[in-house]
């Protein structure tokens, strides 16, 4: 059997940033003692420290449904940090009622703090109740404050939670947001049973597909829930573990901006495109890819009202494409990268992606969280206002926690031993300067493409998936290192949208290098293959 195994692809053209962004990034590190690891939590911050809730304690989840996700691996206390005197408290939940103590101690939770209330919506692990793995279908709220002082003073934590029940918030892996006063449960799934790679018949999974909304009244803690028409979207929102932004649209609109994420609904690789959210519906941004950052992690939103542009940071974590000496890398393993990501949304409404010169030091950021720092002066919807930064140095925040990977590609042979969870905290510093960041525009995230070529496991064949603006006429082909075109196919006419192809290349020669090229309106796109 024959696979093709992408090598590497496009060049990076050498732009740099306008001067609407006239800073570079500094990372610096804080060790708390005795704070162990902790991944895929929901946070809080209240006066300068941090509630920590739920999580793993371990590193990437194995592969083996029997040790993916064991109960050991849960994080079973709620953890309160001081970032600058550099202190944690922490107690167990055996004090609280089974179900609130069960969805406390799970993984990949939707959260979001408001007006000094956590609400916990979902989140996978497992249920002693059900003796399984579950979403669980709870949301709870928890006084930020009071539960913060019952930590570290050692006194009752019951009456500062309480928690419903509704199977609506069955949901682990997407994000929580507030918008126009209304809550929106945006993406993930309901994830039943155990984890395995190889979709055997031990787990339910259902996709939501959906943009859900509430409109979320409290008295005290306990929230007065009532459903307003939802958005749904086979095509935009079957996505999970990705980034949601707060954004200002150029309109003054406040929004948000859903990120890539995985899986696509027919191919297991991720989204390249991203899409906008808000109160009137969801709409993909037109002639835009996302090469960078395709799971969750570590991010920001900041907008600069003097330029009318929204910028977005995303820290390492795990992507289909890294940079590699200028040259645009695909791998279709998904690795862990180092990359630090930056897009931003221009005042004609535009999408640009840009690579930053400093990277994560390691491979990690994956399924971490920023956390502002509580001085900056952020918009209702949480973005970070530019306007008001003060002096030459500017402390955005810390990212926390995530998932720090030996190498790139760990999941096939990870024993346990080739991840952990991270317990180091990165402030993030905006520092000024005149030659501003020195990050290089990607220029393949503006020509609309959204180019993917990826292997079949099963047939001899290469596959790609891409976007095309208008009807357009099509070649593929497979060229050798001696430039003779071995295979090639063409399509006289292609309909404008998303759309996957097939090159058939049956009876190659095993260990050749080959370079696949695309001629599409007069432009020509490359990338190096290997038959394997």
């Amino acid at each position: 059997m024959k696979r093709i195994l992408l090598l590497s692809c496009i060049v990076l053209t050498l732009n740099g940033f306008s001067q609407s962004f006239p800073y570079r990034i500094a990372l610096d590190s804080i060790v708390v003692p005795e704070l162990g690891g902790i991944h895929s939590f929901a946070f809080a911050e209240h006066q300068g420290k941090w509630l920590i809730v739920g999580g793993r304690l371990d590193g990437l989840h194995r592969r083996q449904p029997w040790a993916s996700f064991d109960i050991a691996g849960h994080n079973n206390r709620l953890i309160v940090i001081d970032p600058v005197q550099r202190k944690k408290w922490s107690c167990g939940l055996t004090s609280l009622d089974s179900s609130i103590r069960e969805q406390l101690s799970s993984t990949n939770m939707e959260f979001i703090e408001r007006a000094g209330v956590l609400y916990l919506i979902g989140g996978y692990g497992h249920s002693a109740i059900h003796e399984d793995h579950i979403t669980f279908p709870n949301l709870t709220t928890i006084n930020v404050e009071k539960v913060m002082e019952a930590v570290i003073n050692g006194t009752a934590l019951q009456p500062f939670i309480h928690q419903i029940t509704d199977e609506r918030f069955a949901v682990c892996g997407g994000q929580l947001a507030f918008l126009n006063e209304d809550l929106y449960l945006v993406g993930g799934h309901r994830f039943d049973g155990r984890y395995n790679p190889m979709n055997q018949p031990s787990f339910e999974q259902t996709y939501s597909a959906s943009v859900h909304r509430f409109s979320i009244k409290l008295n005290g803690l306990v929230p007065e829930i009532t459903q307003i028409p939802s958005f749904t979207d086979e095509a935009l929102m079957h996505r999970r573990d990705f980034n949601l932004a707060s954004v200002i649209y150029p309109s003054g609109e406040e929004g948000l901006i859903a990120f890539s994420g995985v899986f696509q609904k027919s191919l297991d690789i991720p989204y390249l495109n991203a899409v906008a959210i808000n109160k009137n519906g969801m709409l993909a941004f037109p002639e835009f890819a996302q090469y960078y950052n395709h799971y969750h992690c570590a991010n920001l939103s900041l907008h600069d009202p003097q330029n009318n542009t929204s910028h977005f940071l995303l820290f390492g974590g795990i992507g289909q494409y890294y940079d590699s000496t200028g040259i645009l890398i695909q791998d279709n393993e998904v690795p862990f990268t180092q990359t630090i990501g930056h897009v931003i949304l221009q005042p004609n409404g535009k999408l640009e992606e840009y690579l930053h010169p400093l990277k994560m030091p390691g491979y990690l950021g994956a399924v971490s969280e920023f956390i502002p720092a509580s001085e900056l002066s952020p918009y209702s919807n949480g973005a970070i206002d530019m306007s008001k930064f003060e002096g030459d140095t500017v402390l955005l925040g810390y990212v926390f926690g995530g998932i720090r990977s030996t190498a790139q590609n760990i999941f096939w042979i990870h024993e346990g031993t080739e991840s952990s969870a991270s317990a180091l905290i990165y402030p993030i510093y905006l520092i000024r300067s005149a030659l501003g960041s020195g990050a290089r525009l990607n220029p393949h995230s503006t020509n609309g493409l959204q180019l993917q070529v990826f292997p079949d496991a099963v047939e001899d064949e290469v596959l790609f998936s891409l976007t095309l603006k208008k009807t357009s006429e099509l070649r593929a082909s497979l060229v050798s290192t001696d430039g003779m075109i071995v295979k090639s196919k063409r399509w006289k006419e292609v309909k404008a949208g998303s759309q996957t192809k097939v090159l058939k290349c049956r009876q190659l020669e095993r260990e050749t290098k080959f370079n696949f090229v695309l001629e599409l309106n007069g432009a020509k796109y490359e990338q190096f293959l290997n038959v394997h």
